[in-house]
């Protein structure tokens, strides 16, 4: 058995899936886990929503009880990245703190952020089909989610299966150019 002494830091991959809620980030992320050469792990937003108990919040905490989620869950990633995981995180960078939190968080240049765009009509034709989102909540999402406009790789995924978006964002890990995306939006501040 290894020593804990006896591994060597480093810090961990976080491939960054942005995109509104129902264009496909997590079933890229399932992809990636199947097809990436190294272990790592998908650490959904929604699997974090869900650990809460069940206790009712008084609508007007409702929104301090939301930010405080997303910035565990923020904290959390950066956690298992500066642990040496690799990490696919699955994103709504639908508020302009959420990124400016991330920013200050990770290790910009091991991070890979992923633009994950769909069409509003598609975006809805999945709501309905999924039942288990608000009506119009990606379109809600869409202009601010990308505000941002800086990717390091993008998919579009009503043109591109999920296996197809995962094979090539494995296929640009090996050469991603430097600067990368966090890098420059860190720098622009």
């Amino acid at each position: 058995m290894e020593h804990l002494d006896s591994v060597p830091p480093r810090q961990g991959l976080v491939i960054f899936l942005n995109g509104t809620s129902s264009s496909g980030k997590s079933s890229i992320a399932a992809e990636l886990l199947r097809v990436l050469d190294e272990p790592y792990f998908h650490m959904p937003v929604d699997a974090f929503h869900a650990m809460r108990s069940s206790a009712p919040v008084p609508p007007d905490e409702l929104g301090t009880v939301l930010h405080r989620t997303w910035q565990g869950f923020h904290r959390a990633v950066a956690g298992m990245a500066a642990a040496g995981n690799n990490v696919v995180v699955d994103h709504v960078l639908s508020a302009e703190w959420r990124l400016h939190d991330c920013l200050s968080l990770y290790a910009p240049q091991d991070v890979v952020l992923v633009g994950v765009h769909c069409p509003a009509e598609e975006l809805e034709r999945r709501e309905r089909e999924r039942g288990d989102r608000p009506a119009g909540l990606a379109a809600r999402q869409l202009e601010q989610v990308h505000a941002h406009g800086i990717y390091d790789i993008e998919c579009d995924t009503s043109r591109a299966t999920p296996l197809e978006c995962a094979l090539r964002i494995r296929e640009f890990l090996p050469g991603r150019p430097t600067p990368t995306a966090f890098e420059r939006l860190r720098a622009a501040g």
